[in-house]
């Protein structure tokens, strides 16, 4: 048995250097209802489908399930929204492109789940394929029963399209604990990515200029949150996987199953 695909997240694992996109988006949309929300907050449950996220930070913020009116009011004011911002945050992070070229020469196909929507994930793709990115298959929450993470589905389908069995050999690359669930629930190998992700929040300029003792703290409680998560693996950027793979790969060959 051989390592056979890898299933990328998009924001803040090839795309979108800190996460911003999704912050922004809903910082605006919660604002305009008069119910302004921070950073951490935009955060806590991000790498789901977007409107599960708004449902959670309703929930939250009140401590109790919000009325589903609420939730389909926030997210039809969400998606315009999180479409206009997709334009300013759609750069692929450093390194990717070449980690595609070297998975392929390994014979590995390409994979990748979002919590975005259809449109926005065909958005991302124009842009990703014009910057040296596109992955053999994408899935989109609202392309499964079930929704999207943290369950299988996404990666399920992925298996599906790819033509890859059993799904242990397979490995999901992430930035968020619902992108490692999501893996760890699909039997599959788990990448979590600290410093480009949502864990980190950081821009590749906010990252440049951060001195160096604040660098280690924000990648050590990065790397806290995707270890509880139960990634096998933790490292600063997709553009560094491939050393990961192929000891992943050496696994694998060997009859060695995730855990």
């Amino acid at each position: 048995m051989k390592l056979s695909g890898v299933i990328f997240d998009w924001a803040g694992t090839v795309i979108d250097h800190g996460s911003r996109a999704p912050v922004a988006a809903l910082q605006d949309v919660f604002a305009a209802a008069a119910m302004p929300i921070t950073v951490a907050e935009a955060r806590l449950s991000m790498g789901i489908a977007k409107r599960d996220h708004i449902r959670s930070i309703l929930s939250v913020r009140h401590g109790t399930p919000p009325l589903e009116a609420d939730v389909d009011r926030l997210y039809a004011d969400f998606l315009p929204k999180q479409t206009e911002c997709l334009g300013r945050y759609s750069d692929l992070i450093a390194g990717v492109p070449q980690v595609a070229e070297g998975l392929r020469s390994r014979g590995i196909r390409i994979g990748s789940t979002t919590g975005y929507t259809r449109p926005m994930l065909e958005f991302l793709l124009e842009r990703a394929r014009g910057q040296g990115f596109a992955p053999d298959c994408a899935v989109c929450p609202q392309d499964v029963p079930g929704g999207g993470r943290p369950a299988p589905w996404m990666c399920y389908s992925n298996a599906i399209q790819l033509k890859i069995s059993p799904l242990w050999s397979m490995v999901k690359i992430g930035d968020t604990p619902s992108d490692i669930e999501e893996g760890l629930n699909a039997g599959m190998w788990t990448i979590g990515v600290t410093r480009t992700g949502n864990e980190a929040g950081l821009t590749q300029q906010e990252w440049n200029s951060t001195p160096a003792e604040n660098r280690r703290h924000v990648l050590a409680q990065a790397r806290t949150r995707l270890d509880r998560a139960g990634a096998h693996y933790v490292i600063e950027s997709a553009a560094d996987c491939l050393d990961v793979i192929d000891e992943i790969a050496g696994r694998i060959l060997a009859g060695e199953r995730p855990k």
